[in-house]
């Protein structure tokens, strides 16, 4: 990590706990939108779970995070997943800093890779 990046990510979360809402999210919500997060970065990126709370929407939490890049500055980014009534755990959207992700590019997430060994490998941890 380069000099200084401690205190940017620091500064980072501290920007994120002043948003965070009453409540805890559901454990189980937690951890596959924690999952999902690997995909939102690019190859090669780290993730560090900044503050996990609360999402705008009713069954819905936001994850904010930092991205780290090799030799650039880390990057703030956040994710918020919804769930729908149908279970507990079934992501039914997910919208990034940079925009929703498409049905299909969803239906292939949910599907083919959320329950994975490589998406419990590639878990960032709760922040």
């Amino acid at each position: 990590m380069r000099p200084g990046s401690r205190a940017r990510l620091a500064a980072l979360a501290a920007l994120a706990s002043l948003g965070a809402c009453a409540g805890r999210p559901d454990p189980e919500q937690a951890r596959t939108c924690r999952r999902a997060l690997p995909t939102l970065v690019p190859a090669g990126a780290r993730i560090t779970v900044l503050r996990t709370g609360s999402g705008p929407q009713e069954r819905s939490i936001r994850i904010d995070f930092a991205q780290e890049r090799e030799g650039r500055t880390p990057l703030p980014r956040y994710a918020v997943c919804e769930f729908s009534g149908m279970s507990r755990t079934d992501l039914s959207g997910l919208t990034s800093d940079r925009g929703p992700i498409g049905g299909a590019a969803l239906y292939l997430l949910k599907h083919y890779y959320l329950d994975t060994p490589d998406a419990a490998l590639a878990e960032p941890g709760a922040g």
